[in-house]
Order: C-alpha cells, then sequence, then structure tokens
C-alpha cells in the first residue's frame, strides 16, 4: 500500500494515534504528518494526540499537533480521510469520534491484537514498528530528513534501541537508509530514549526498590501508587522505561509493572522472554500488544490484579516447561 494513492482525492486528512502516546507512536504519527504536508500542501491535514513527551520535542512541527482531543470533536468537522497508527480504533480516545464520522478510514498498525478497523488496513505484525510501516507506504524519493529523524525515533523505541527480538533484516536495513540522511542518531537516542530526569530516576529506583519476585523467581512485580505520583507531580510519561528495566532482572521469564490511575484503577505493563505470550493475557482483561510487550487497564486492589494476572501466566509457564 501507498498512502499518497489512498488520500489524493482528499481534501481533509486527519490522523490519530493511541492514548498516552509512546515513541513509535508519537514518531509514525509525526513521519506521516510531515509527509503529507509535503507532498500535498493544498490539502488540510491535523493530527490529533495527548501531549507527547518532553523529550520528542527534536520533531519538526511537533508543536503543530492537535492535543485537545479530549474536548468536543464534533467542532472539528468531517474528514474526507482519517488514518489511525499504531493501534486499533478503540484506543484512539476522543479521536475515535472523527475516525467513525470521517469519509474514508486508514489503519496501520503492527500489533497482533488489532483485526484491522479502517475500510483500508495495513497490519503486519512481523513488522517491529509502526514507524516502520510508515517507511513502508510513503515514497522513499520524498523522504527528506526531518521524516527520516521521525521514523527512527518510532524504530527506536520500539526496538529498544535495536536490541528487541523484534528487530529484523528488514529492520536494521531500514535503519541503514534512514542514517543515510546524516542526522546525528547518536544524540537521537541519548535524548528521547536513555536520558531521564531526576524524577524519572526517582520513581525507577522506588520501582526496582519495592519489586519482588513470585512464581519461584520466574516473575517480578512492581507498583507506583497514586499518591506517589502525586508526591512527585508525575505523570504516566515519567514511568517510561521502568518495566524494561525490571524485565532485565536474571532468572525471571516475565515481568509486571502497574501504576495506580484511580481507585482501585491500574495500568498494567506487561513484558515477556518469551515462554509467556502476554498479548493473550493482557486480551483477556481488554487489552492488547505484542508476544513480549503488551498492557492492560484493571481494577481491583494491588492484590487482586496480581492474582488475576498470575493466573493466566502460571497456565502458560506451565505449559512451557
Amino acid at each position: 500500500m501507498k498512502i499518497a494513492a489512498e488520500v489524493k482525492d482528499a481534501k481533509t486528512i486527519g490522523i490519530g494515534g493511541h492514548i498516552r502516546p509512546d515513541g513509535d507512536c508519537v514518531g509514525a504519527c509525526m513521519a506521516l504528518y510531515l509527509y503529507l504536508k509535503k507532498i500535498y500542501p493544498e490539502k488540510q491535514v491535523e493530527l490529533f494526540l495527548e501531549p507527547p513527551s518532553e523529550v520528542f520535542r527534536c520533531i519538526k512541527d511537533i508543536d503543530q499537533i492537535c492535543t485537545d482531543v479530549t474536548g468536543d470533536t464534533n467542532s472539528k468537522g468531517d474528514f474526507d480521510v482519517f488514518i489511525a497508527l499504531d493501534t486499533s480504533k478503540e484506543r484512539l480516545g476522543a479521536a475515535e469520534a472523527l475516525f467513525d464520522r470521517a469519509g474514508k478510514t486508514i489503519n496501520i498498525d503492527h500489533h497482533v491484537s488489532n483485526t484491522g478497523s479502517g475500510m483500508v488496513n495495513y497490519i503486519d505484525t512481523k513488522a517491529s514498528s509502526t514507524s516502520e510501516l510508515i517507511f513502508d507506504v510513503i515514497e522513499e524519493e520524498e523522504m527528506d530528513v526531518e521524516i527520516a529523524k521521525a521514523i527512527y525515533i518510532g524504530i527506536v523505541h520500539d526496538t529498544g534501541v535495536f536490541r528487541y527480538s523484534n528487530t529484523s533484516p528488514k529492520t536494521m536495513a531500514i535503519g541503514a537508509k534512514l542514517l543515510s540522511f546524516g542526522f546525528d542518531h547518536s544524540e537521537l537516542i541519548e535524548k528521547t530514549f536513555y536520558e531521564k530526569t531526576y524524577v524519572q530516576n526517582l520513581l525507577l529506583g522506588r520501582a526496582l526498590l519495592e519489586s519482588i519476585l513470585i512464581m519461584d523467581g520466574k516473575c517480578i512485580v512492581s507498583a507506583i501508587g497514586k499518591r506517589t505520583l502525586d508526591f512527585y507531580q508525575a505523570s504516566s510519561k515519567d514511568l517510561e522505561g521502568v518495566v524494561s528495566q525490571l524485565n532485565q532482572t536474571e532468572g525471571t521469564e516475565c515481568t509486571i509493572f502497574m501504576y495506580q490511575t484511580g481507585v482501585q484503577e491500574y495500568k498494567v505493563s506487561l513484558r515477556s522472554k518469551g515462554k509467556v505470550d502476554v498479548a493473550q493475557v493482557a486480551q483477556y482483561f481488554d487489552g492488547g500488544g505484542h508476544v513480549r510487550a503488551a498492557g492492560c487497564t484493571m481494577n481491583g486492589t494491588f492484590y487482586d490484579v496480581v492474582n488475576n494476572l498470575t493466573l493466566h501466566i502460571e497456565k502458560q509457564l506451565k505449559l512451557a516447561e
């Protein structure tokens, strides 16, 4: 699929990504936005996302994102085409209403839990990231350094700087092509992936210090309560990277990290080293993701959530023995 052909007859184009956008979501959305603005300057192109992390301010025109997606989306009018990236329509947040009313809908994603929400779907679960798919759907000759940077950032974040098992030879080949545009990839990786604020380091330390091992050391669990987040005046953006660090614990097969979003409500992140399909676990609780990285929202006390998750994780570990 080439996106230019899919939107050539449209006068108005909307783009949206999932709630709490991560690096891949931001990179893919911004790359597509910059590309469509470049090749179709006469068209109205708008991007709807919740406010992204400050680390992505290095991406050109990121200040053009419409972040007021919690308001009255009806005032935005109906788009000729609306493109959902890195998610099914259900996780677009308030922008789901814009997707539903659009004349034509397109869904581009790499999550195994996405069965395709659009009239046109490009779902490739073998891709490392949605940003990798954006590289596929745009014309390479129209690529410029700013588009390349956005795609590179997205791929870096969903592959853990090319460390995770979702990194393929194709991923590396695309990365090499992107580097040919001459941007400082080392600085991009350092600033957007590795560098942490003082508060982020404090929360990471707390999550590590208060973690526990269960299932004979095969699973590590940690949680950050709402009171802690409020004390540090922190948000979910300040917890990025915590679950990945926990998952590096020797001897473990899976990781459960959660943070409290309300009274007896938790946002759960799951990671696996291969023996547990955490996407399957998350889907049982109306979440989704990948075999080795998934998430969901759950209700109950901390112990309720852990007990419910471990029932499903233990079943898979026993089958893997």
